[in-house]
């Protein structure tokens, strides 16, 4: 196929000079396989991103060649600090030689079985071939080295122009290939602000099944590089092209589901579309307490309602009002069991389904003057989340009502305030019970027991609400509890010292 984006020579030297500078690094290797007599190519993200200015890290490179792997090794020998093999098998040498590390891979055709999560791979000895075989034309540009001839064989610069997401061929046969390039879609409208080509859309719709034979790993891989993509809009438009074409239903369908229908038996506002809402606020918050592309942050963010469809239940009365009681507890349960499902590190779930679990606290007191021990306890329940529910939470207050949002912002103002206060006074984040357990032994005279755990909750409880006490008063309310739980309550310990 020729060029179909037709550079005038003035375009062309302009491409040659902005490729110049990322490739220096790598001229005397390309000279290396030139002098062999093979061909070698820049390819991937690193073009596309070089034409769209994107910021990537230097002196990484992924390249491709006509040698095989074999010839390939020969080839860097001795240019090489150190290489890697590990993708071997798939055509790839990985190799370093100062900060530059590049992956040299064969020029390849695979095919994927039906049911099959691994590809066939066959080696090619044409650069258009292995161009033919990519995800979308805009990762199908290559540059051949040393030469910085640019080779476009099927109108990536046009798509990268219009910034549209097309397939090389029918995105059937590419999604055929690879059930996960239709996630990368979605990964890629959210992380370059693409829209996909209307057939590829349709596609995506009618083969989204076809992820089941995806591995879950590498499915949250491509999630996680969705939800961290530049916000607010990234992360919303990649969410949104993954529910409007069915594909959320196969790996988030708690999402899709916060749709809820509107009838004359049910009011409330769209629970999907404060969703985004919620998402996008939170990317713009995040800046403010320290946080950059939080995944916990984000993935708390899209799944902080889902609970809200399992509970919700119509109020009595006129009016068709409806309540979602509980729904963050459910909700918690459930975004554990999904991102579970999906591999995501352990600490990755147990931090999101504690925020969701968390997200409604602060309205649960109310917009009015919070007394100390409600400050303490929303600080040891948060733990080490609090500035994630922070961002959470003020995400979460989307009301029209200006007023009311108003009032909820500078109640959450004052809260900040007060947490701040009181932390320099009591060191909040390590609040404990005045006495511990060995304490507790041996003042009410029990072994190591129920009965000690009992009575250090009490002592937190009391700590909670009445700030430190003194050790004279912490044994006195021990003691107290005893007696009122039925234990023998021993002599309060003889103070010594002089008279």
């Amino acid at each position: 196929m020729p060029d179909s984006f037709d550079l005038t020579p003035d375009q062309r030297r302009a491409a040659a000079d902005l490729l110049r500078g990322p490739v220096a690094s790598i001229a005397g290797l390309a000279r290396l396989f030139t002098d062999r007599g093979y061909e070698l190519a820049l390819v991937g993200g690193l073009v596309r991103d070089v034409f769209l200015r994107r910021k990537r890290p230097d002196f990484e490179y992924d390249l491709a060649t006509d040698a095989r792997p074999e010839q390939v090794r020969q080839i860097v020998a001795r240019w090489a600090d150190k290489i890697w093999e590990t993708g071997i098998e798939y055509g790839t040498i990985g190799l370093r030689k100062g900060d530059v590390i590049c992956e040299i891979t064969s020029y390849r055709s695979d095919r994927y079985q039906p049911a099959s999560r691994q590809p066939e791979v066959t080696y090619g000895r044409s650069l258009e071939e292995d161009l033919a075989r990519r995800d979308f034309t805009v990762n199908a540009i290559a540059v051949r080295l040393p030469s910085l001839e640019l080779v476009d064989p099927f109108g990536g610069m046009r798509d990268l122009r219009a910034r549209v997401l097309r397939t090389p061929g029918r995105p059937e046969d590419s999604f055929n290939d690879d059930a996960l390039r239709m996630l990368r879609a979605a990964r890629f409208a959210a992380q370059l602000g693409f829209s996909v080509e209307p057939d590829v859309q349709a596609a995506m719709t009618a083969m989204a099944g076809r992820l089941s034979v995806v591995s879950a790993e590498r499915i949250s891989g491509e999630l996680t590089k969705l939800i961290r993509s530049p916000g607010p809009e990234g992360p919303v438009r990649g969410i949104s092209v993954l529910v409007d074409t069915g594909i959320a239903d196969q790996i988030l369908p708690e999402v899709p589901k916060l749709r809820l229908e509107r009838d004359e038996h049910f009011r409330h506002k769209d629970v999907y579309q404060h969703t985004l809402t919620v998402l996008a606020r939170a990317t713009i918050l995040e800046p403010a307490y320290g946080l950059e592309n939080d995944l916990v942050v984000r993935l708390a963010a899209l799944l902080h309602d889902i609970g809200k469809p399992k509970t919700r239940r119509k109020l009595p009365g006129p009016g068709g009002r409806v309540a979602f009681h509980h729904h963050e507890v459910v909700g918690a349960a459930m975004a554990k069991e999904r991102l579970t499902a999906l591999r995501f590190p352990s600490a990755v779930v147990s931090d999101v389904s504690e925020l969701v679990a968390l997200h409604l606290r602060f309205h649960g007191y109310g917009e009015g003057e919070w007394t100390d021990s409600a400050v303490r306890r929303y600080v040891r329940d948060a733990g080490h989340l609090l500035t994630r529910l922070h961002v959470l939470t003020r995400a979460d207050c989307t009301t029209r009502n200006k007023a009311k949002a108003l009032r909820l912002e500078r109640a959450y103002d004052d809260l900040e305030k007060r947490i701040a206060v009181l932390s320099a006074q009591e060191e909040l984040g390590k609040i404990r019970p005045d006495l511990n357990g060995t304490e507790i032994m041996e003042i009410l005279g029990v072994p190591q027991g129920p009965i000690v755990g009992k009575a250090r909750t009490y002592l937190l409880e009391l700590r909670m609400e009445h700030g430190p006490l003194d050790r004279e008063r912490a044994i006195h309310e021990l003691l107290r509890w005893a007696e009122e739980a039925g234990l023998d309550v021993p002599e309060p310990p003889e103070e010594t010292g002089e008279g």
